[in-house]
C-alpha cells in the first residue's frame, strides 16, 4: 500500500554499479563542475541513503557552493525560508525514502538548513542507516552549535553509539544556556556513568551531584598546541590539506571520532574530493564503525534490552554495508588490484550475497595465483551454502591443493569443510581420509573426533552385516 511505512532494503549488484559510476563522475568534476557534481552526488544520495561517503560528497561540494553563515540557532532558520515544512507530510506516513529525496532537493538552496537536515537524520535514523543519520546531525550542529534541541538530539546519538565523550560535549555545550543548567548536569552524570560502565571501569569518573560541569566543548576551550596550531593553518589555508590530516589525527588520539570526522568532511570539500583525502576518511570510518560494534557489543553483554539489541542490529549492518562500499568502490578504481577485489568478496559472503560473492572471488582465481587455495576455499563455502555440492566440492580439493603448511588455518577449515561435505554427500571413504588427516593435525578441531568415530560406527556396521 501507498501508505506503508518504507523499509530499508538491499542494492542490487546492479544498481550499486550505477550509483558507483554516478559516483566517480560526480568525483571527477567536483573542483571544475560543482554544479554538475551536486547533481551528480544528489543522485547518489537518493539511490543509497545509507552511504555516509556519498552524504559525505554530497554536502562538501554544496558547502563549498554556498560558503558557511554565522546563524544563532534553530529560530533563526524558521524565519529564512526553509521548505523543511514540506517534509512533515512524509515523515508523518513514514515515507523516509521520500523525506529524504525531497530533503536532498531542499539542501541545494541552502546545506545549512537545520530542519531538513534533523528531518533527513530522522529519517535515516528510522531506516536503520546510523552512519547518514550521524552525518546529518553533525551538520545540523555545525549550523546551529548552540540550539538546544539539535545539541539534545546528538547527545542522544552520540550515547546510542557509545560515544560518550561526544554526549557529554553536547550538554555541556548548552549547558551556561538560560533554563538548562540543572538538565545539563543531569545528564552529564548519567552518561558519565554510562560511560565508566561501558569502560568495565569503576564510578570514579561520575560527576558528584550539584557540582558545575567543567569541560568545555570540543575546540573551544584550551587545546594542545599543535591542536591549535593546527586549526590556525587552515584557517589561514584551507586549501592545504596535510594540517587537515594531522589534525584528524590528534583528535582521534584524544577520543573525538565526530570531531575528527568533521574536519576529514572539511578536507574532502576543501580538496574538491580529492582521492588520498576520501581513502583517508574512508580507512577511518571502518576503523570507527568497528569501534562503534564492540561498543554496542559490549552493551549488549551489559544490558541485553531490546533497544540496546536493536541499536547493535543497526550499527552491524551498517559496518557491514560501508565495508561493502568502500571495498567495491576501491575494485572499481584498481581494477587490477586482486587484494581489493578479495576483500569485497569476503564482505559480500558475510552480507550473504552469495551470487556476487562468487563473482569476485572466481575473478581473483583467474588473476591471483598467490591466493588460490585461500579463494578456493571461499568458493567452496560459498557454493555449498547455495547447495552446489559438486562445485563446492571441487573447489575444496583445490584450496587443498594449493594451501601449505604456512596457512595452517585455512588448510584445517578445508580439511574440515571437504569431510563434512563428503559424508554428507555419502563418501565416507574420502570423508574420514579428510577428517583423518585435519585429527592427525589438530584433533581438538571443532567437532572432528566426535565425526570420525561416527563414521568408524558406521564403518564397523557395514562389516558386521556384510556377508
Amino acid at each position: 500500500m501507498a501508505n506503508e511505512p518504507d523499509q530499508p532494503s538491499a542494492l542490487s549488484a546492479s544498481e550499486r554499479s550505477r550509483l558507483q559510476q554516478t559516483f566517480q563522475r560526480g568525483t571527477q568534476n567536483a573542483s571544475a563542475n560543482a554544479d554538475y557534481a551536486s547533481e551528480m552526488f544528489a543522485a547518489c544520495v537518493t539511490g543509497d541513503p545509507a552511504s555516509a561517503i556519498y552524504l559525505q560528497s554530497y554536502l562538501g561540494v554544496l558547502r563549498k557552493k554556498h560558503p558557511p553563515k554565522k546563524v544563532g540557532g534553530l529560530s533563526s532558520f524558521l524565519g529564512s525560508g526553509t521548505k523543511a515544512g514540506s517534509l512533515k507530510k512524509p515523515a508523518a506516513s513514514g515515507q523516509w525514502r521520500d523525506v529524504i529525496r525531497l530533503g536532498v532537493e531542499i539542501l541545494k538552496a541552502s546545506p545549512y538548513d537545520v530542519p531538513c537536515l534533523i528531518a533527513m537524520a530522522d529519517a535515516c535514523g528510522q531506516l536503520g542507516h546510523q552512519e547518514t543519520r550521524g552525518v546529518y546531525l553533525r551538520s545540523a550542529l555545525d549550523a546551529a552549535p548552540t540550539d538546544i534541541d539539535v545539541n539534545r538530539q546528538c547527545a542522544r546519538f552520540a550515547a546510542e553509539m557509545g560515544n560518550f565523550d561526544q554526549a557529554i560535549a553536547c550538554w555541556v555545550r548548552v549547558s551556561s544556556l538560560k533554563g538548562m543548567a540543572e538538565e545539563a548536569e543531569r545528564e552529564i552524570a548519567r552518561l558519565q556513568v554510562e560511560k565508566t560502565i561501558a569502560a568495565g571501569q569503576g564510578m570514579t569518573g561520575r560527576v558528584a551531584a550539584g557540582s558545575k560541569p567543567a569541560a568545555a566543548a570540543p575546540g573551544a576551550a584550551a587545546e594542545p598546541d599543535r591542536t591549535a596550531e593546527l586549526r590556525k593553518a587552515i584557517a589561514a589555508k584551507p586549501g592545504e590539506i596535510e594540517p587537515y590530516l594531522e589534525l584528524a589525527d590528534l583528535l582521534e588520539q584524544a577520543n573525538q571520532t565526530a570531531e575528527a570526522e568533521k574536519i576529514l568532511e572539511k578536507a574532502l570539500a576543501a580538496s574538491g574530493g580529492d582521492l588520498k583525502v576520501r581513502e583517508h576518511m574512508e580507512d577511518r570510518q571502518i576503523r570507527w564503525s568497528r569501534q562503534r560494534l564492540m561498543v554496542a557489543e559490549k552493551r549488549v553483554e551489559t544490558d541485553d534490552s531490546p533497544q540496546n539489541r536493536t541499536t547493535l542490529d543497526q550499527i552491524r549492518v551498517a559496518h557491514a554495508k560501508l565495508e561493502v562500499e568502500v571495498f567495491s568502490a576501491r575494485s572499481a578504481r584498481y581494477p587490477e588490484n586482486t587484494a581489493f577485489r578479495y576483500e569485497l568478496g569476503l564482505r559480500l559472503k558475510a552480507a550473504r550475497n552469495v551470487p556476487e560473492a562468487i563473482k569476485q572471488f572466481q575473478e581473483v582465481l583467474q588473476n591471483d595465483v598467490r591466493r588460490k587455495g585461500a579463494v578456493a576455499l571461499e568458493l567452496g563455502e560459498c557454493f555449498q551454502s547455495i547447495r552446489q555440492y559438486d562445485l563446492a566440492m571441487r573447489n575444496y580439493l583445490l584450496a587443498l591443493d594449493a594451501l601449505t603448511d604456512r596457512e595452517p588455518e585455512q588448510r584445517k577449515r578445508a580439511l574440515y569443510r571437504a569431510g563434512v561435505l563428503a559424508a554428507g554427500m555419502g563418501d565416507a571413504d574420502n570423508a574420514r581420509k579428510h577428517l583423518s588427516t585435519l585429527a592427525g593435525i589438530d584433533f581438538g578441531y571443532r567437532d572432528v573426533a566426535q565425526r570420525l568415530d561416527k563414521l568408524s560406527s558406521v564403518k564397523d556396521k557395514d562389516e558386521s552385516q556384510s556377508p
